[in-house]
């Protein structure tokens, strides 16, 4: 008996959820998105998900829902289910979707964070896998068009990580890896705790750097104060995950003792971090912002407690110190508040820029 083709859902059809969503359906894949922005979804129903990225332009025919349309999953549960919404929408996201699940139906976490068991307290450890994503520089242009400013790098680098909470490589990691083949590179991993602390390094480093600073992507990478900060950055997250027990990889192609040694003034490791940092611009579209400052550009919450926030927070627990985390949450806030204006002046707000 051949098997019956596994039911997905996208929960969170924003830049992310809807690329994701749209190259599966792209590739065949029964895909359904559910969003809670009308205007998106009203035009995924009507006339697709148009994509976008460097030298290609699609139009996806998708099935999508709208939150108050779900229920109509009940007669066709859900096999995977792909949560991928703000942090901060986690717990009801995964409430959303939980009674639809299929017997055998499990919820994997495609989003930024240590967010694992949040869902599986709803969920249950059994029935959560982690998946980790970088390097999309996603945006939503407009309803039903999504942009990447960086070309699909499949085979190469890999943009997704799919493990087990548990660390063992099972078949439903090597089935998720597959799926997102369809989309980029992915491959399974064993160190998924490390890597989730890895990858919040990273976003803590640029994401919140960037909206204040006003900066795309590709200037931030470039600029020698930019640069400075998220050293200092990458040292204090790097040095508190190490307390906490996670075993971090390399950030940026830049081992994390040499990240420790750069924040701390060791002019080698300060030299290889700023071209580390240099390299990534390569490949970057010229546009490329970071997710809190189109949040912050949209007039939108952050995820900054989530991140830079959650850092300082878990600093304290570790007894080390994260104080330019704290002080980029401060500033986050107050930028949100309406309080400090983005440019290049609100980075002298931060510890020794």
């Amino acid at each position: 008996m051949t098997a019956s083709p596994q039911r997905v859902a996208i929960v969170g059809a924003g830049a992310v959820g809807s690329w994701i969503g749209g190259k599966l359906a792209q590739a065949g894949l029964d895909v359904t998105l559910i969003d809670a922005w009308p205007e998106h979804v009203t035009a995924m129903q009507s006339a697709g998900l148009t994509l976008t990225e460097p030298g290609s332009a699609r139009c996806v025919p998708v099935k999508a829902l709208h939150i108050g349309q779900v229920q109509s999953l009940y007669r066709t549960p859900i096999d995977i289910a792909f949560i991928c919404v703000k942090l901060y929408d986690t717990d009801w996201a995964t409430t959303l979707i939980a009674p639809y699940l299929a017997r055998s139906g499990y919820v994997v976490t495609l989003q930024n964070g240590l967010i694992e068991e949040r869902i599986a307290s709803i969920v249950g450890w059994g029935r959560t896998v982690g998946c980790i994503g970088g390097g999309l520089s996603l945006a939503m242009i407009g309803p039903g068009h999504v942009d990447r400013a960086r070309q699909s790098r499949n085979s190469g680098h890999k943009t997704f990580h799919v493990g087990e909470v548990h660390g063992r490589i099972t078949p439903r990691v090597r089935s998720v890896t597959a799926m997102l083949e369809h989309v980029d590179g992915a491959q399974p991993i064993t160190n998924l705790w490390g890597m989730r602390w890895t990858k919040l390094v990273a976003n803590c480093m640029t994401s919140a750097l960037c909206g204040v600073s006003g900066l795309q992507m590709r200037e931030l990478f470039a600029d020698p104060a930019g640069q400075k900060i998220m050293t200092q950055l990458a040292g204090e997250a790097i040095a508190t995950g190490a307390a906490l027990g996670f075993l971090i990889e390399d950030v940026f192609g830049v081992a994390p003792a040499q990240w420790v040694a750069a924040a701390a003034g060791e002019a080698g490791a300060r030299a290889q971090a700023s071209a580390a940092l240099q390299n990534q611009t390569q490949g970057l579209g010229a546009t490329a912002s970071s997710g809190t400052a189109q949040d912050i550009g949209k007039k939108r919450r952050t995820e900054v407690d989530y991140m830079n926030g959650y850092v300082a927070a878990r600093a304290l627990e570790a007894g080390t110190q994260a104080p330019t985390h704290a002080a980029m949450a401060m500033l986050v806030r107050n930028v949100e508040a309406g309080i400090v204006t983005p440019g290049r002046q609100a980075m002298n707000c931060l510890p020794d820029a």
